[in-house]
């Protein structure tokens, strides 16, 4: 096909976009938002296409499921869940942690997002740990990957396969049941499980005192573990430059980075992820526990919420009524009895939201700390971003590269070619930018073959959440390299198998569910 400038201009601001988010220069959002306003300026995009991201379905669909996960969280029905399930005989195994935890956590999962679920489990599991006597570094890096997995399985289960249901919608196709995804995700999940039952106390690495139990006992209370989120001022400024004790009433003891003590914090940089080690006034977590400048706070106890037993089984039956309608609400006998709405996941996920808020589940008053809205900013520039691909010929003439390159043989050839270039961007970057990247350069691909894209998308939709190998493209990954001082090669110790496992599995059975 003939290239014209419009795509080295694009190519050209894509790696720029790439070599921002991998050196951490600004946040996401606003990178991957200073390129839509490039491609504007130039012409390649109309305003109205610039900003068609921030009302796509699956984008507002995500926004809506963080507060859904929100009041889910405050009910404390997932404490209570997972008290219940672990062990409490003693002698108890980290395998027989595994057996209870991983399934429950993938079930979880599969309904809410994933960050507060492993923010709630964090504490239950450091708590049953110690008093189990087995290392807590056994079980942090698998409750990440459990929440991954268990994702996979569901529409609903992470952003990133909201984000490719809402491209397909915009693209004239008709999008992703509620459990569609589940026909290879949940082969993923129970071997990825067995793989971590059988494989994850031997590939893990043993615990080393962490810094808040090197602390006196009587001391323990006002020492409090933070791990830096995204909407911490601090971020890309100075120890001397950020103060923290002003902003926070807290001293920092130390700070760790990828599983590393920094030895000099007053030249330190603050980062996205650093865990930081405080002496507070022990009211630290009650004050900072529902601010998103934190990913996550552990002072080494189990934090109880006060939330009315009612409350805890209506947020469940809520939980619910929102799967099962949008599970049969595209059904046509039930569209039929309410004609004119559609009774999809998006009308079933405001109809929640409302009630919740209705009901104080989450304090509608500050109902905006609890949407995180870098995520928000990016899938809707990601969207403007792969519109400017289609509307340049970029994502044809990659299309035509990738068919050349994969020799013409086979379909499934291309389908492994489309999942390495995913999942390494994933890896990079961050899930949702992954997926909107790939999916015009899928369905350009598909065109030419003139073969059904659906295969395409779905192994997109593995593909991106397939985030084992690197703390940095998965949030959850990152909470838990800071409280568990995990090092980079601890993720690509027990995840580059995974990986691996996840592509193998995809390839062989993305086909024989969904034709070409």
């Amino acid at each position: 096909m003939e290239i014209n400038g419009e795509i080295f201009v694009i190519l050209g601001a894509i790696i720029l976009m790439i070599a921002l988010l991998v050196a951490d220069f600004m946040r996401p959002g606003l990178v991957l938002f200073s390129v839509v306003v490039l491609f504007m300026c130039l012409g390649i995009l109309s305003p109205t296409e610039a900003v068609a991201g921030f009302s796509n379905e699956g984008m507002l669909t995500v926004a809506l499921l963080f507060l859904v996960s929100e009041g889910v969280r405050r009910s404390d029905a997932l404490g209570f869940l997972i008290k219940k399930l672990l062990p409490e005989k003693k002698g108890a195994t980290v395998r027989d942690g595994y057996a209870r935890l991983l399934p429950t956590i993938m079930s979880i999962s599969a309904f809410l997002n994933n960050t507060p679920i492993v923010v709630v489990f964090i504490p239950i599991i450091k708590q049953w740990a110690k008093k189990a006597g087995l290392p807590l570094k056994k079980f942090l890096i698998p409750l990440s990957y459990a929440a991954i997995l268990g994702g996979i399985c569901t529409l609903i289960g992470t952003s990133t396969n909201l984000v490719v249901h809402g491209m397909m919608l915009d693209a004239g196709y008709r999008g992703f049941t509620m459990f569609e995804l589940g026909q290879v995700g949940l082969v993923i999940a129970v071997v990825g499980g067995l793989y971590i039952y059988f494989l994850g106390e031997r590939r893990l690495p043993d615990d080393q005192p962490l810094p808040a139990e090197e602390m006196a006992e009587e001391d323990e209370e006002h020492i409090v573990e933070a791990v830096i989120g995204p909407r911490f001022p601090g971020i890309n400024r100075t120890y001397h430059d950020f103060n923290f004790k002003s902003h926070y009433g807290a001293d920092i003891r130390e700070v760790w980075r990828r599983g590393i003590r920094q030895t000099n914090v007053k030249r330190l940089t603050f980062k996205e992820g650093d865990m930081l080690v405080l002496e507070t006034d022990g009211n630290f977590i009650t004050t900072w526990g529902d601010s998103s400048v934190f990913l996550a706070l552990n002072n080494g106890k189990e934090h109880k919420i006060a939330c009315p037993r009612w409350k805890r089984w209506l947020a469940l039956g809520l939980l619910t009524v929102m799967i099962a309608g949008a599970t049969f609400g595209s059904y046509p006998a039930v569209q039929n009895l309410i004609p004119g709405i559609q009774l999809d996941m998006f009308f079933w996920v405001c109809i929640v939201t409302v009630v919740m808020a209705c009901i104080n589940l989450f304090p509608a008053k500050k109902y905006t700390k609890f949407i995180s809205w870098d995520v928000l900013i990016t899938i809707a520039c990601a969207f403007a971003i792969s519109r400017a691909m289609s509307n340049s010929g970029l994502a044809d003439f990659a299309a035509s590269k990738l068919i050349a390159l994969s020799g013409d043989v086979s379909p499934i050839a291309l389908l492994a070619i489309l999942y390495v270039i995913t999942n390494i961007i994933t890896e990079l970057i961050t899930n949702n930018a992954a997926a909107a990247f790939a999916f015009p350069i899928a369905l350009a691909t598909a065109t030419q073959l003139g073969v059904d894209p659906m295969p395409f998308f779905v192994t997109i939709c593995i593909a991106a959440s397939a985030s084992f190998s690197s703390p940095i493209g998965y949030q959850t990954n990152l909470i838990v390299q800071g409280i568990g001082n995990y090092r980079f090669k601890d993720f690509v110790r027990i995840g580059l198998p995974l990986n691996l496992i996840m592509f193998v599995i995809t390839i062989i059975l993305v086909p024989v569910f969904w034709k070409f």
